[in-house]
Formats: C-alpha cells, sequence, structure tokens
C-alpha cells in the first residue's frame, strides 16, 4: 500500500485554499463549496479538504509536511504572513519542527528528520 491523500475538514475552503496554497501545496480541484484537493510539491501524495458544519472536538488534526530545508521554508513562510505557534526546534525523538494552524485550527507541523524519518535508533528490528 502506498498513502495516497489525507483529508482535512474545513469550515470554510475559500481561507483554507489559500493558506495551504502559500505553504506550497498545488491546487488540483477546486469543487466549491465542499471539497478542495491538492498535489504536494514532492512525490505524488495528495491532500484534501472537505467542508464540514462543524469541526472535530478535542485535540483534532496533526498533519505533517517534510521540509528538505526547514528553516529556510518557514522564514519565507513568514515572510509571506503565516504565523507560526513554534519555531524550528529540534525534538528529543530526533526531528526539527515547526508548527502553525490552518484558518480550522488543523496543528500542521513542518518537519525535518531525514534518516531518523523512517529508521530511529528505537526501530523495531524485523
Amino acid at each position: 500500500m502506498n498513502l495516497n491523500q489525507i483529508t482535512v475538514p474545513s469550515l470554510d475552503l475559500t481561507k483554507s485554499i489559500t493558506f495551504y496554497q502559500t505553504l506550497g501545496l498545488k491546487l488540483i480541484v477546486k469543487a466549491l463549496p465542499h471539497y478542495a484537493r491538492f498535489v504536494c510539491p514532492d512525490g505524488n501524495s495528495t491532500f484534501s479538504l472537505h467542508q464540514v458544519e462543524q469541526l472535530p472536538k478535542g485535540d483534532g488534526i496533526s498533519v505533517y509536511f517534510e521540509c528538505d530545508d526547514l528553516d529556510d521554508q518557514v522564514h519565507q513562510l513568514k515572510q509571506q504572513g503565516l504565523l507560526f505557534e513554534q519555531e524550528p526546534v529540534d525534538q528529543t525523538w530526533l526531528w526539527r519542527e515547526a508548527r502553525l494552524k490552518d484558518p480550522d485550527g488543523n496543528q500542521i507541523i513542518l518537519f525535518f528528520a531525514g534518516e531518523n524519518r523512517l529508521n530511529p535508533p528505537w526501530r523495531l528490528k524485523e
């Protein structure tokens, strides 16, 4: 299997489309007001938004996007007006992460993990 896409809920796709285009995703389907789909700039994964009347309760959704040049990406996105809750920081799980919220409050994590993404020191042995 290969992960094809992730779909997240949105109250206002117009605002969310602008946000995700600013992140660098390319809009490939625009079926307003109910649905929008993007392709990620690297690889073949897609990401979509689905209009809902009410957002999920609790901690919500977290979406991770890997960036080889995390610090530069964050700097560029801040210059385009995006506000980050957390600047890039090295985590104990050996990833470098920055965090921000999309217009619907979904947690967006931009990160760089390199080799540790699939092969951390604590990976299970086959």
